[in-house]
């Protein structure tokens, strides 16, 4: 995996990974939701790389992450990802595993 300095913000999306990670990128379209599934998520690391989602508890209280954000979504009481801005919200998902290890679409 290529170095970052400690100043620049953190990718995956055009970053070579290596054989021993998987990654999945998800779009939530401007003004959509995508319901929280946890085996979707499951021990990946997430960067929010474009736009800003809003996660929404199942209490009902909500939690706005910019671009640059980076997030763990494994084991939390969720219900949903927002996209309440103009553009499109762009999640890269990363794990560690080989192909069966991938969370599911």
């Amino acid at each position: 995996m290529d170095a970052v300095a400690d100043d620049e913000p953190v990718t995956f999306r055009d970053r070579s990974l290596g054989s021993s990670f998987r990654r999945r990128v998800v779009t939530i379209a401007p003004g959509r939701a995508r319901l929280y599934d946890a085996a979707e998520w499951r021990d990946a690391l997430v960067v929010v790389e474009q736009g800003e989602v809003h996660i929404e508890c199942r209490a009902g209280r909500f939690r706005p992450f910019a671009q640059g954000a980076v997030l763990c979504l494994t084991g939390l009481a969720l219900r949903a990802l927002h996209n309440r801005g103009p553009q499109p919200a762009v999640l890269v998902a990363v794990w560690r595993g080989g192909p069966d290890d991938a969370p599911r679409d």
